[in-house]
């Protein structure tokens, strides 16, 4: 019988006591659970160690972390127990599963037989050899260095949060990261999971909690994240990825930092932007498109990168109005030393609504790298369209429209991909430009730059490097002369 208050709970471990929890002990919410845990883990000297956890599991948080034990032996498994009443989880002492015999790290793999004697001290004396010439070569070389160049600075306490993207922390801190990190709410879900709030060394940052048949779209948004020379100001701040569980539940975790602004999609719902707002908003965003499609070569090159699913939800807003774009499950690659597009075996498509024609008619090359960035370039062109609509330029008597979605007025509210192409392709729709944007800048530019963007012909779109180019002029000038 579930109770109808919340319950007091034994608090254990800095991953599971919330902000302010005093006296080792935590609340929940009606409905909500005790929980331990115990997990196989690494300790400072590399041994494994097992480490209890004990804390509060919200209500919501129940499909989040299955309350069951594991029956399959891991690496590092961990086992969760669950009760509801005031400290039961004192009592829980969860057990991992026995390995069976003759097993190793990997279930059934044999160890190997114990080498000779001899073996072992002719190994142990290559590796004292090679220990002591790297120590004196080490020496000789910082002796050489001593007074040619002042001494460094020391080292950060602890690593920063990065405001751009990359290749980001090394995979090991990463996944210590990803056990550091206290959740603190839900905000947001999507077709391919779930959105938190969490802390992480006091800082707050997002974490993307994937659905277990999404593992495709987190390993692909892992993998461009870790893209050398990925950052950029306007593209998402990757801080960690880790993927952990049992037999019995799965973790795929993507943290990153977090814009209390949220999407482009909301923050336009509520707010009306100044030519000024709208400038910097749109020129932002054009830049970090314009630095995914980037190829820059070199030893350490960056690949060109197509979105593939560019629109207001994965846009995020920062607090100095800028966007940063975000959600790369998508996304592919272009190999230009095989000249080859790198496409990730997703069985994901991108939004209809936001679809090219020429995806939509099903006409475009997939292996023609540059069909994928100008059908991002048609999606950037709607996004314009959405931020437009939400500006009052001209005057302050000039009243901002509504937002609205792209063909909100042309197709249902969750569009087939027949209601999509009958109105894109067939028809040759697009979003109405309203009169107002031809009478004011930089209305006027923009609305020309979303038409050619909108073009049915791929080719005659323009570029973001374009785009970005166009509003260069407007970034420079002081906001009373964009009002």
């Amino acid at each position: 019988m579930r109770l109808s208050r919340g319950i007091v709970c034994e608090c254990a471990g800095a991953s599971a006591c919330p902000d302010g929890a005093a006296n080792g002990t935590c609340a929940t919410q009606p409905g909500g659970y005790c929980f331990a845990t115990v997990e196989e883990v690494l300790d400072d000297n590399g041994l494994v160690v097992l480490e209890r956890t004990a804390g509060c599991l919200p209500p919501d948080e129940s499909g989040f972390m299955q309350c069951k034990s594991s029956q399959v032996p891991h690496l590092h498994p961990k086992v969760i127990k669950c009760c509801e009443s005031d400290l039961c989880n004192r009592r829980l002492q969860p057990r991992l599963p026995a390995p069976p015999a003759d097993v190793t790290e990997s279930p059934g793999v044999r160890p190997p037989p114990p080498p000779a004697p001899a073996a072992l001290v002719a190994a142990a004396l290559c590796v004292a050899l090679v220990a002591f010439l790297a120590a004196a070569w080490l020496l000789c070389r910082r002796r050489r260095r001593a007074g040619k160049r002042p001494p460094s600075p020391p080292a950060p306490a602890r690593p920063e949060i990065s405001s751009g993207s990359g290749s980001g922390l090394p995979l090991l801190v990463q996944r210590t990261v990803a056990k550091q990190i206290q959740m603190v709410e839900s905000i947001g879900k999507g077709r391919y999971g779930e959105v938190w709030l969490a802390r992480w060394r006091g800082e707050r940052v997002a974490v993307k909690v994937f659905f277990t048949t999404e593992e495709a779209s987190w390993f692909r948004e892992t993998e461009i994240y870790q893209t050398v020379l990925m950052r950029h100001e306007n593209i998402l701040g990757f801080i960690a990825a880790d993927i952990k569980g049992t037999g019995s539940w799965t973790q795929m975790l993507l943290i990153t930092d977090y814009h209390e602004n949220g999407s482009l999609h909301d923050y336009l719902q509520t707010v009306v932007l100044d030519s000024h707002g709208l400038v910097a908003m749109a020129y932002s965003i054009a830049s970090g498109l314009a630095h995914l499609h980037m190829d820059i070569f070199g030893t350490k090159g960056k690949p060109a990168i197509a979105h593939r699913d560019i629109k207001s939800k994965n846009i995020l807003v920062k607090r100095n109005g800028q966007c940063a774009i975000a959600d790369f499950g998508l996304a592919v690659r272009y190999v230009a030393e095989r000249n080859e597009v790198d496409i990730a075996p997703n069985t994901r498509v991108g939004t209809r609504r936001y679809m090219a024609p020429e995806v939509l008619d099903e006409r475009l090359d997939v292996t023609n790298f540059e069909a994928f960035k100008m059908a991002d370039m048609y999606s950037f062109g709607l996004v314009l369209w959405e931020m437009c609509r939400r500006c009052a330029a001209g005057g302050r008597a000039v009243a901002a429209e509504a937002y609205a979605l792209p063909y909100h007025d042309r197709v249902p509210p969750d569009p087939s991909f027949e209601d999509m192409h009958a109105a894109v392709v067939a028809r040759g729709e697009r979003p109405a430009v309203p009169a107002r944007w031809r009478a004011a800048e930089p209305l006027a530019t923009l609305a020309g730059a979303m038409a050619e963007c909108w073009h049915a012909n791929p080719p005659v779109r323009l570029t973001a490097l374009r785009v970005k180019k166009t509003l260069a002029r407007y970034t420079a000038e002081p906001p009373a002369k964009l009002v």
